[in-house]
């Protein structure tokens, strides 16, 4: 009995240290305020090597008069505004050049992808070629071939490559007809929007409908008709309100219409081009992971390798696609940051001449850690919501 109790006592003074959530605990409360020490010091270093160079800190410099220019903004700017507006054009230039280069690598990734299992051996080999020659250079390389190797070495401006709907193209960029709307021009807007949320409801419907008796409905057609059609009928109805800016050649520049400059051009070409080899990659493996009974099945019910292709095997493969698509838009967004090396004003670009004018390195670093963090969560956030929507539903 006596050796049975002061086991029993052994047993609760060890109890504490040998249980794991009571050791997960005080691991946690270490980490925390070790992580805390190490904020606090690195914070109070900032702060007093910030006293020592005579550095104000603080955000209060974002009011003050930039007093540099911008060349390629799409918001009214001038030297007269303020350090604030100068980042916001900036990140309005990287938000379009992301957006503008997602949209195309993903055309041009998931047309390869499929391309390298054609069973054309050209177009196989054309595809294979494309990847891995822009997988393996890196995308600055890619950004410099654009800039300093096709756009420079275009054509001066009274020169111009005569492209057609009166657009040119030359060493100073790309012209094409500016629209002009005039009154009443709201509406198409609108009809466009309507005929959007029109089409999400076919679409929804046409499932449900699928699901539940096996019977199609032409969505695509439908929602061309609709997109195209109701914005259409809202441009007639209104009084045709659209006019344009033709490009004027010159004789040492061009004058009206719009101008899209080298800078842009080469920084979304790059990077449209170099994840486009990421996300063909990508596709080929979600094509690849489909169990090849489906396409066996697809053959048997009498689907052409088309419609297989498209009805079958790429929503079963979007599942392995999705997640590391969304790696790739992220690389992309971050890799715009490179715009730097060519003078494309990006958040970037605009926030380190807002650095070099006022010293508050910290304050700008700051700011670009914020943004890119936000931009790459709201990024995260859509493709996770896309991925549950495209996620297989059992029945």
């Amino acid at each position: 009995m006596a050796s049975q109790e002061i086991l029993r006592e052994d047993t609760s003074r060890g109890s504490l240290i040998n249980n794991p959530k009571v050791r997960g605990i005080v691991v946690q409360l270490v980490l925390v305020a070790a992580l805390t020490f190490l904020v606090w010091w690195i914070v109070g270093n900032t702060v007093e090597n910030l006293r020592r160079s005579n550095i104000a800190s603080g955000f209060g410099f974002l009011t003050n008069r930039a007093g540099f220019d911008i060349g390629d903004s799409a918001i009214p700017y001038t030297s007269d505004d303020s350090y604030l507006r100068a980042l916001v054009v900036g990140l309005i230039n990287t938000v379009i050049v992301a957006v503008a280069g997602i949209v195309t690598a993903t055309a041009v990734g998931f047309v390869v992808g499929i391309g390298r299992l054609s069973n054309n051996w050209l177009i196989r080999k054309i595809c294979t070629v494309y990847v891995e020659t822009f997988r393996n250079i890196p995308p600055l390389l890619v950004i410099f071939f654009w800039y300093f190797g096709v756009l420079s070495v275009l054509p001066l401006p009274k020169e111009s490559i005569h492209l057609p709907f009166g657009s040119f193209l030359n060493s100073r960029g790309f012209y094409f007809p500016k629209f002009v709307w005039g009154q009443g021009a709201w509406l198409i807007p609108v009809a466009l929007v309507l005929a959007i949320g029109m089409s999400w409801f076919v679409a929804r419907r046409a499932n449900q409908r699928q699901m539940a008796t096996g019977q199609q409905f032409p969505v695509f057609w439908t929602t061309v008709a609709l997109i195209i059609g109701l914005p259409l009928l809202a441009f007639v109805l209104s009084g045709f309100p659209l006019s344009f800016d033709m490009p004027k050649q010159s004789t040492f520049n061009l004058t009206g219409g719009f101008q899209v400059k080298p800078e842009f051009l080469s920084l979304y070409l790059a990077l449209s081009f170099y994840t486009a080899a990421f996300i063909a990659e990508i596709v080929r493996a979600g094509i690849r992971g489909v169990n090849k009974g489906q396409s066996e099945a697809s053959s048997a019910l009498g689907l052409r390798s088309g419609q297989a292709l498209r009805l079958v095997i790429v929503p079963q493969a979007m599942r392995i696609v999705i997640p590391p698509l969304t790696s790739q838009y992220l690389n992309l967004t971050k890799n715009s940051s490179l715009a730097v090396a060519i003078g494309y004003p990006d958040l970037v670009s605009t926030g380190g001449t807002v650095m070099n004018q006022t010293g508050q390195a910290i304050e700008i670093i700051a700011i670009w850690m914020v943004v890119y963090l936000g931009i790459s969560l709201i990024t995260s956030a859509f493709m996770n919501w896309f991925n549950a929507k495209m996620a297989l539903v059992e029945r």
